[in-house]
């Protein structure tokens, strides 16, 4: 068997999978974001250990034939470690926007775009180091070791101070294209090689088992740990995505666009994010919406109906996009203008319309953004010629046929849940410790397919125009 152990922000989960990847266990525990002051995000690091130890034993079955590990997680958080490997404050995580100031002047460096093929956003986190640098200098001046969330994780289970390349892109410290880290990165921001962990492929062996967290979790000691990924490309990995060809599409709380490619294709300008993949010589593009789902519950909230009623309430068929058009960015843009300001709106409405139609617009216009982050990936050379869909809206198949028709090509439904991160981290898992390589990435089996319908692309493509002329 092959465990899988993905680091959430709301929680840990387990996954296990046997030898021919049917998963035959799955855990859960949850953990609480601590906000102590507005737009700061943090978490305790033994919190995080103290809810795989729970998702473990949650699993309930017995771990004595589990023969390798893989571990996925939320990325970008900073673990600030002194000498003795103590963790010195709580990590601050992806979604903290306290050096939002740190990240504009460390962008303001053209070297960082050339070097990282990215902007150099917030949630990153070089510039969370060089907040604490100005704002902590007490403690960053102990500061010896920066790990990313799930290799604290791996720190706790191996003794093994390692990354992988996916997780490490998201720094701003490393650099894609050698898939190592930037020495000068590091240095203009006050960091060295010697702080930052050693790095592995997601496929490759990263460190064995303790005896002694062997001993307390039921598992086999000396098993092999492997390097993993970040949660997107650990999912991406569950979903069989390597390569040019099929990409993916997340309907969750925000909305992503993932496409693996097999050279490096950066765009800082159009705020896609350009990382390592987590196997050997691939890398991925990656386009992100800030409010997908959320959308549609802030919507059912406003109204103060399900979201499920308001979906029975609408024509289950795509056809054009209404006049009615909505912005979806509750919380800002990300990609293409990376416009934390940028807020959500109606446009076009009269005194006739319904909320029907307005519950429609607000599915329309997620859609039209996901289809402007697909575009971006085409412009910068990648993109994707089909796409599998995960998260929560993913249910919906008015939903999964409008992306059809926005990006112009295929959506398809997977007919299980084990694709997500864990399951990717347990397949990778299994990877480090069989040898196994690009045969072990089977594609799930697809329960529904949505294609688009030529005859109402143009309409389509009006419509995303419009939104962009509105917007700007």
């Amino acid at each position: 068997m092959y465990l899988g152990i993905d680091l959430g922000t709301s929680g840990v989960k387990t996954v296990l999978i046997d030898e021919a990847q049917r998963v035959i266990g799955t855990g859960h525990a949850g953990l609480k974001v601590s906000t102590p002051q507005p737009g700061w995000s943090e978490q305790a690091p033994q919190d995080w250990i103290d809810a795989t130890r729970a998702a473990i034993a949650d699993l309930k079955e017995p771990l004595d034939r589990v023969a390798g590990i893989g571990l996925s997680g939320q990325m970008h958080g900073a673990v600030c470690l002194d000498e003795s490997d103590r963790v010195l404050r709580p990590a601050i995580l992806w979604n903290d926007g306290r050096a939002s100031e740190e990240a504009t002047e460390l962008d303001g460096q053209q070297r960082f775009r050339d070097v990282t093929g990215n902007l150099v956003f917030a949630g990153f986190t070089a510039p969370k180091l060089v907040w604490m640098q100005r704002h902590e200098p007490h403690l960053f001046e102990q500061v010896r070791r920066v790990l990313l969330p799930k290799d604290y994780l791996r720190l706790w289970l191996t003794g093994e101070a390692i990354s992988d390349m996916s997780d490490a892109s998201g720094t701003a410290w490393f650099d894609p294209a050698a898939r190592d880290w930037s020495d000068a990165l590091l240095s203009a921001t006050g960091m060295e090689r010697g702080m930052m962990p050693s790095l592995a492929e997601g496929s490759a062996v990263a460190g064995q088992l303790r005896a002694d967290i062997a001993g307390e979790l039921g598992l086999p000691a000396g098993i092999p740990v492997a390097g993993g990924a970040g949660d997107n490309a650990a999912t991406a990995i569950g979903a069989g995505i390597t390569g040019p060809g099929a990409g993916l599409v997340s309907l969750g709380t925000s909305g992503v666009i993932f496409a693996a490619t097999d050279r490096f294709l950066p765009a800082p300008e159009t705020a896609i994010h350009a990382f390592c993949h987590a196997l050997p010589g691939q890398w991925h593009q990656m386009g992100v919406i800030l409010s997908a789902a959320a959308c549609l519950e802030w919507w059912a909230g406003i109204v103060g109906q399900p979201v499920a009623d308001l979906l029975a309430e609408l024509d289950p068929q795509p056809g054009q996009p209404a006049r009615i058009a909505f912005w979806p960015y509750l919380t800002g843009e990300r990609t293409p203008l990376n416009d934390p300001a940028q807020r959500a709106g109606f446009t076009g409405m009269s005194a006739r319309s319904t909320r029907p139609q307005m519950t429609r617009a607000v599915l329309e216009g997620v859609a039209l953004a996901l289809a402007e982050n697909m575009a971006a990936l085409r412009e910068a050379g990648g993109g994707a010629d089909s796409l599998i869909a995960m998260g929560g809206g993913a249910r919906s198949d008015l939903w999964l046929a409008m992306l059809a028709q926005a990006t112009g090509v295929p959506v398809l439904r997977p007919a299980g849940s084990e694709t997500g991160a864990g399951f990717g981290a347990a397949r990778l898992g299994l990877m480090a410790a069989t040898g196994a390589g690009a045969e072990a990435m089977t594609r799930p089996e697809i329960a529904a397919r949505f294609d688009p319908d030529p005859a109402l692309l143009p309409g389509w493509s009006e419509a995303l125009a419009r939104l962009q002329a509105q917007r700007a």
